[in-house]
């Protein structure tokens, strides 16, 4: 393969790692949380979250790295570099920024301690882990979205500083 067909080939995998990741954050965010919390008791919502979201944990954390490293990858071989000292280009930011959350979310903070803290918040009030989830989906969602929408204004041709 040529340098051209690398480069639509890694653009195509971040453009469907970006889709099935911050899609499925849509997801979890707009359809499963309000349908768990309306479906089950306050003592069996934090369990159906939690068996739902191992599923679509393992699918984020791929998706992630997917688009992190063709990201890296096209950021490395289109000299990309220049725009995270330039002004006009913060989404470049933004979307290392949302990736790097999203990345200490789901390799660190999951499985070292957010889930005991999900469950000891649910001991002391059974609705409180759906509201700290609900409302961190929500804020992470409109933060991808933002960015999402922010880079790909900014890859056709905007730029905020002019």
């Amino acid at each position: 393969m040529n340098e051209i067909d690398t480069l639509w080939l890694a653009r195509a995998l971040h453009v469907v790692g970006v889709v099935l990741w911050i899609g499925g954050v849509a997801f979890v965010t707009t359809t499963l949380l309000p349908a768990i919390r309306s479906g089950f008791s306050p003592e069996q919502q934090l369990a159906e979250f939690e068996r739902y979201e191992r599923s679509f944990g393992r699918q984020a954390r791929w998706t992630t790295q997917l688009v992190g490293a063709s990201g890296l990858y096209l950021t490395w071989k289109m000299e990309l570099w220049f725009r995270f000292t330039t002004p006009g280009y913060g989404w470049m930011h933004a979307m290392v920024a949302v990736y790097g959350i999203f990345t200490f979310l789901l390799f660190v903070a999951e499985p070292l301690f957010f889930h005991k803290l999900l469950r000891r918040l649910a001991a002391r009030h059974q609705q409180l882990p759906m509201t700290v989830l609900t409302r961190i989906h929500w804020l992470l969602l409109t933060a991808s979205l933002l960015t999402v929408a922010a880079a790909m204004a900014g890859a056709h041709g905007w730029n905020y500083s002019s």
